[in-house]
């Protein structure tokens, strides 16, 4: 048997072994990646969880690979949604680990179990994602606008802060920089608490930014909720 048809196809006996050992090892790695995260752990647990998780990248690295030389549609699987999430689990990886940056994406992996709904043949899933895909597809220029605009909010509400506040709050607003991560936590109508307004108009500005902000939350729910009825209406015919 070819070693495309082990890696693409799940029907085979050898193709559903290959994706549940995959899957096993997806599994694994989230596993070991939060005791990793433990205290005071024994020298020895340490060297054998970053032994595993050195072999696991190799695998993985392998199999993306092995992938990307026998799909029968290269470029296709690289920028598919598959594809994607399959090279962000490998190429960032080796990038921090020449870097020497400590920061671990295994995180990234669990994406990769939408492989076990596939391979458990879930037909409702499969037309669900291809629905939704359809549906982002169809509202991606608006998306993309509601994107630069929130940019340009963003901006504009650090800027407003800062001004508002800097005079009084020196140490919480010290530049448009120090000032985003309010407008960050207004904008999306979190409010953390952590930095806010002590001036009349600072209060005032960010009455105007939270209404902003509500408003904000909705769109994007209300742009791919349109796209979605589309996708169905079209369906239907």
């Amino acid at each position: 048997m070819k070693i495309r048809d082990i890696i693409w196809n799940s029907d085979t006996v050898r193709g559903r072994i290959f994706d549940w050992c995959v899957i096993f090892l997806i599994v694994f790695s989230l596993v070991t990646l939060p005791i990793s995260t433990l205290p005071n752990l024994p020298p020895t647990l340490e060297k054998i969880l970053s032994f595993s998780e050195n072999v696991i990248l190799w695998l993985f690295t392998i199999e993306y690979i092995l992938r990307f030389i026998t799909a029968s549609k290269t470029w296709k699987y690289v920028f598919s949604f598959y594809g994607v999430i399959d090279a962000l689990c490998v190429i960032p990886s080796w990038i921090l680990m020449a870097t020497g940056a400590e920061f671990d994406l295994r995180v990234l992996r669990t994406i990769r179990l939408f492989r076990v709904l596939r391979l458990l043949k879930l037909a409702r899933y499969n037309d669900t994602m291809e629905r939704f895909g359809k549906a982002l597809s169809y509202s991606k220029h608006e998306l993309l606008v509601f994107l630069c605009a929130t940019m340009m909010l963003l901006y504009m509400s650090s800027v407003g802060i800062y001004y508002c506040e800097n005079s009084v709050q020196p140490e919480a607003f010290k530049s448009v920089f120090h000032s985003m991560w309010w407008a960050v936590a207004t904008l999306s109508t979190v409010g953390y608490g952590d930095v806010y307004p002590v001036t009349t108009w600072g209060k005032i500005f960010t009455f105007l930014i939270l209404m902003a902000g509500l408003g904000l939350v909705a769109v994007p729910a209300g742009i791919v909720s349109a796209a979605l009825q589309k996708v169905m209406e079209e369906e239907k015919h």
